[in-house]
């Protein structure tokens, strides 16, 4: 059967928030150390103190927000201890994440100039868990207010004049786990006094990010929503795709079909999620004022044998390039309400997008995703509506084997991301574009690129840096007023159009 799907090039279902693209780095493991920062004094290439092949790589994929210090971590940290000179910065031990010493040579000079370079948007998650309101407003006062106070007084003599531009701040985290170990009901309340103190000075305007829902509790989106919701501009939500059970997650190189076909399952699981949680907040907030910030997503699996289990170290592989291709999509499908994501995490933690082990850096499959949907960023979402598909069918199971969404770019172009989760069978696809004249020729009009592999658990090393990565893909073609196109298996792919 070939999947017929058509877009309305002329209809327009709202703007992908660039932020949605957004990444995490959390003080965990060798996320921030070792990752990002390596220091001035480091014979790894550098600026400031800044991987250069790291900021290099995420200049290149337009990364757009960056969310720190966590994450569990942000309830425990302290940014008073993370300013000032280096050698007089509290160490602490970072007891979520292999119980190791913090130095705090990472701290909010170090985070905003790296947004600075990354020319990113950045999102500070506050701490409610362990903090007070105090320390909480203090944080946003030495960040951006530009008068005469003790906290910007202290900014400018830890070398800061001018204050920062500072737009997302989230509230706690977690604040039902880690983050406190809160009932919504009384999360709820804790939310309101803090983000009281989350003051707006001068120009700078701050987005509240209130701490959401762990992936199916729709209690506390309600709760949230209901006692809450006119005080928060965002509201987040956590979901990671785990193959297996938390206390045996399964292996990021070594699975089996039946271990591809639940980790695609459970990553399709997005779009109940977010379906069902725009739901509820659509009944509170059914002007879509409040955004939907999903600032943790992404793959876990069981930490690379031989590694620290705290430091949440695992490969990456085509099976989480389709994760994320998948997820993409979903997130660009429901962009009236997600307006920011943030896949965890940026550099060699979870579903990371960069490994890195000494001076050497590898790209990963999930990296080269982001690549090929940067074009989405900011772009018009188009109507898309599949009309037939085939269903990728194992074991008696079935799930739709192709997921889509299409955007018109503010340059004019048509692009088309689609994915085939299918392990094993190719997908014929159609896509019949209404709405707009088109070419009738011979598909010189299409570009088109790919991420794909032949085996599943393909994936890249320091030995073997590219073995998966975006190439040009010539597998489709313009013909009578639609693109007809051949998709491997397992596969991700761009089309572009114009």
């Amino acid at each position: 059967m070939t999947t017929r799907i058509v877009i309305n090039t002329d209809i327009t279902r709202g703007t992908i928030n660039k932020n949605i693209y957004g990444h995490f780095a959390e003080h965990l493991g060798r996320c921030i150390y070792e990752g990002i920062w390596v220091g001035e004094d480091s014979p790894i290439p550098n600026t400031e103190g800044f991987r250069n092949d790291v900021l290099e790589a995420l200049k290149k994929v337009n990364i757009p927000a960056l969310r720190w210090p966590g994450g569990c971590f942000a309830d425990e940290y302290h940014w008073k201890d993370g300013v000032g000179p280096k050698e007089t910065r509290k160490r602490m031990v970072n007891t979520h994440w292999g119980g190791l010493v913090e130095n705090n040579h990472f701290g909010t000079h170090e985070f905003m100039r790296l947004c600075e370079l990354l020319d990113c948007e950045p999102y500070i998650c506050g701490n409610v868990g362990s903090g007070t309101v105090q320390e909480m407003q203090e944080w946003i006062e030495y960040m951006t207010f530009d008068g005469e106070s003790p906290m910007a007084d202290w900014r400018r003599r830890n070398g800061r004049e001018k204050p920062w531009k500072l737009k997302y701040f989230g509230v706690g985290n977690e604040n039902w786990g880690c983050g406190g170990s809160m009932r919504p009901e009384y999360y709820a309340d804790v939310y309101r006094q803090f983000q009281t103190y989350v003051r707006n000075f001068g120009e700078n305007k701050v987005y509240k990010i209130a701490g959401g829902a762990n992936d199916f509790n729709y209690n506390w989106t309600e709760v949230l929503m209901r006692e809450a919701g006119r005080h928060m501009h965002g509201l987040s939500l956590h979901y990671y795709t785990v193959p297996g059970v938390w206390q045996k997650k399964g292996s990021a190189t070594d699975f089996e079909v039946h271990e591809w076909f639940t980790t695609i399952r459970k990553a399709q699981a997005m779009n109940e999620l977010v379906t069902k949680h725009a739901t509820i907040m659509d009944k509170y907030d059914p002007e879509k004022r409040v955004g939907m910030i999903v600032d943790e997503w992404g793959t876990w699996f069981d930490p690379e044998p031989g590694t620290n289990p705290g430091f949440l170290y695992q490969q990456n592989t085509l099976r989480d390039a389709l994760v994320a291709g998948v997820t993409l999509n979903i997130f660009n499908n429901h962009c009236d309400r997600v307006q920011m994501a943030n896949i965890a995490q940026t550099v060699n933690v979870l579903q990371a997008m960069i490994l890195t082990e000494g001076g050497a850096m590898v790209t990963t499959p999930t990296y080269h995703v982001f690549d090929l949907f940067q074009g989405h960023q900011d772009a018009e979402l188009l109507d898309v509506r599949v009309l037939e598909s085939e269903p990728y069918t194992y074991e008696g199971a079935t799930l739709p084997q192709i997921s889509v969404s299409a955007s018109k770019g503010t340059d004019g172009r048509t692009r088309i991301t689609l994915c085939n989760v299918d392990h094993e069978a190719e997908a014929s696809v159609r896509l019949e574009l209404r709405g707009a004249e088109t070419d009738a020729g011979t598909g010189s009009d299409v570009a088109g690129r790919i991420v794909t592999a032949e085996r599943m658990n393909a994936h890249n090393t320091f030995a073997e840096p590219a073995a998966v990565q975006a190439v040009e893909f010539t597998g489709a073609e313009l013909r009578n007023g639609a693109v007809i196109a051949v998709l491997p298996p397992m596969s991700v792919v761009l089309l572009t159009l114009g």
